[in-house]
């Protein structure tokens, strides 16, 4: 098990530089580190102490205790438990993988501590089982897929061929698709958890019929399914959700990705002033591009930072009502939370590119305008 602790004193943005915030907090991030998914915890981790970093001098500590999950449940619970109860943290945050957070948000919400999401999004957090606790400041799984679905249905696809891993985001995924694109599918595969080989799933395409390839694939599973795609010579046009071609897998992918149109809600070159030095402050601090993980993370702990300058953690219904506010500038530029804690923004269709010899995204549309997840009518908070 890693562990790593950050301490210093933090403001809250060059705006609210010098405000004391109303009492020290106590920040616990479970995040994967290790194995095929930790290039999604380390964005996530990264994006977010940057904005710490970022933040500058302050009267007060934020203290982060970062572990890492390694992609199993059972850990994530093991951790979260030991750190609320031992380590005694007040908020909580981090987690990547939505059967984590499954195990994970319920109990510690319950136990009176806030969980704010950088990337896991089911749909049960967002619709019946919601809690005052809980926001996500990244999206609900749907999102992304839904404008996927919106794109193909407007590019004219008569047959696409869907696929996504056995587990919570994977149902949401392919479920946001069919909600946006009603029209014939050419066959819809769930996969394993964690695969590496589709020899199988690539015959099925090219047995199905289909016009196109639509997949959710996130990590290391869509760095193997694009190589070997590729490889394939199935010529069919792939469209895919952000997840499947950030910034953190596209290296590996390589030229096996170019051409690929994907769906997000924020981008290396989407142009708003706070973006614009996100990204520049990514690259000199870490020598890469950043991802939308990077991003989620960085816009979590601003939002934290917002809040903190308004209430004491400790007071859990002024701090619930400064997080609700959602008073800082995102890198995706307008942000604003749903009743149900899930944010109201635009999906943005972007296609895989060159920039001399690096691929990166570009935008080259927008899928959906405002967007709101469909299960916030069944939030009772």
């Amino acid at each position: 098990m890693k562990r790593f602790l950050t301490a210093g004193l933090l403001a809250v943005s060059t705006a609210l530089a010098g405000t004391a915030f109303a009492e020290p907090i106590k920040i616990g991030m479970i995040t994967t580190l290790s194995g095929g998914g930790a290039g999604l915890g380390v964005d996530v981790r990264d994006g977010f102490m940057l904005a710490l970093k970022q933040a500058g001098d302050a009267a007060s500590e934020i203290e982060v205790v970062t572990e890492d999950d390694a992609m199993k449940p059972e850990l994530a619970v093991q951790i979260a438990d030991k750190m609320i109860q031992s380590d005694q943290v007040d908020l909580l945050t981090g987690i990547i993988w939505s059967n984590l957070a499954m195990a994970v948000v319920p109990s510690a919400v319950a136990q009176g501590k806030f969980y704010l999401s950088p990337n896991a999004g089911p749909s049960p957090l967002a619709g019946a089982n919601c809690h005052e606790n809980y926001f996500n400041v990244a999206w609900q799984n749907d999102s992304l897929h839904e404008a996927a679905g919106a794109y193909a249905k407007k590019e004219g696809y008569k047959k696409p061929f869907i696929l996504a891993p056995n587990y919570p985001a994977g149902t949401d995924a392919l479920t946001g698709f069919k909600r946006f694109y009603d029209g014939e599918l050419a066959d819809e595969v769930y996969t394993k958890l964690g695969a590496t080989d589709y020899a199988a799933e690539i015959s099925q395409i090219r047995a199905s019929g289909a016009d196109s390839v639509y997949f959710f694939l996130p990590g290391g599973m869509g760095i193997a399914f694009m190589k070997q795609y590729a490889q394939s010579g199935v010529d069919l046009p792939v469209i895919g959700p952000a997840f499947s071609f950030s910034q953190d897998v596209l290296g590996a992918m390589g030229d096996a990705a170019l051409g690929v149109i994907n769906t997000a809600q924020w981008s290396p070159d989407l142009d708003n002033e706070t973006n614009k030095a996100f990204v520049a402050a990514f690259k000199e601090e870490y020598g890469r591009i950043p991802s939308l993980y990077a991003s989620q993370g960085f816009d979590t702990a601003n939002l934290i930072l917002s809040a903190a300058a308004k209430a004491s953690v400790k007071d859990a219904d002024a701090f619930r009502a400064a997080l609700k506010e959602a008073d800082f500038s995102s890198t995706r530029g307008d942000f604003k939370f749903a009743d149900n804690h899930h944010p109201i923004h635009d999906i943005h269709v972007r296609e895989v590119v060159k920039d001399g010899d690096t691929l990166t995204n570009r935008l080259v549309g927008l899928a959906l305008e405002d967007h709101q997840d469909v299960y916030g009518k069944d939030c009772k908070m």
